[in-house]
């Protein structure tokens, strides 16, 4: 792999959400270079059949590879809960994902878990099966919250239509006397307001965004790929459409970045596969 220390780090979700887990990785692996990758045609992932998402992913790491990255975060709990096992039986790069790492965060918190995410990772009984694994004495309770993706993407985040719809999500966890909530998909920290707004004081929010960036920098510990060099400008590149990307993420990346788009379905049938051109010329902010 030649010099891994240098290459970029690939990180995807559906679309949004995964920013959470960029800005995580800014934070505390500043010297990493990064590959965004977001999914905005076939958004949202949480209403898709596991045969779907797991070809969506296999698509999206096939592409991955063919950049270069030396690793590859799954921002997406859908793609997390449903499709990692069979990827990393795949492919050669490794492959980290949310569920495992945010579970463990989960039970250092509290016993008694509510899980809000996707259809898809709720049906999956991820989450719920690995905080288990880690503490069976833990309870867990389970809500799909599909409506929220969409909103996100829509940038209606401030809107009283999602704070009347986080409510009635919600109140059936607050119901069960839970101390811990998991915010099961990448894109929910993006309501962390709204939720804080609704929920008991003393119910802790867990992200697995932050959890998922302590597991991969010691997976780059480990493997001695920790770079030390300073990091490339951060590529962007979407399935869907890149003025509207870099329209939206702007509120969260604190500058607008240059999006790339790319058919992926289109690039994977091609061989070989040609490298996007340099995506962003704008050196992310480190966020405190």
């Amino acid at each position: 792999m030649g010099n891994s220390k240098t290459l970029p780090i690939g990180i995807f979700d559906s679309g949004l959400g995964g920013i959470t887990v960029l800005r995580a990785l800014y934070h505390q692996l500043p010297k990493e270079s990064i590959i965004y990758f977001a999914d905005t045609a076939r958004l949202p992932y949480g209403n898709r059949s596991p045969e779907e998402l797991i070809q969506y992913v296999r698509e999206i790491l096939t592409w991955m590879e063919a950049q270069g990255v030396k690793m590859v975060v799954m921002a997406c709990n859908t793609s997390s809960a449903v499709a990692l096992d069979i990827i990393r039986s795949e492919f050669k790069t490794p492959v980290l994902g949310l569920i495992l790492p945010g579970a463990k965060g989960a039970v250092k918190k509290g016993k008694r878990i509510g899980i809000i995410a996707t259809q898809a990772t709720v049906n999956s009984n991820a989450y719920k099966n690995a905080i288990q694994e880690v503490d069976p004495e833990a309870e867990v309770w389970q809500m799909a919250c599909p409506d929220f993706v969409p909103l996100i993407e829509a940038n209606r985040i401030n809107d009283p239509h999602t704070k009347r719809v986080a409510r009635q999500y919600l109140q059936p966890l607050i119901d069960k006397n839970i101390d811990t909530l998991v915010l099961g998909c990448t894109h929910y920290r993006h309501l962390a307001g709204v939720f804080k707004s609704i929920l008991p004081n003393h119910v802790v929010c867990v992200d697995p965004a932050e959890y998922v960036v302590k597991a991969t920098e010691q997976e780059l510990e480990l493997m001695g790929w920790k770079n030390t060099s300073p990091p490339l400008p951060t590529q962007f590149a979407v399935s869907g459409c890149p003025e509207q990307f870099a329209e939206l993420s702007h509120r969260w990346l604190g500058y607008t970045p240059l999006v790339e788009g790319v058919d992926l379905e289109k690039l994977i049938a091609a061989a070989p596969i040609s490298a996007p051109q340099q995506t962003s010329s704008v050196q992310p902010p480190k966020f405190s």
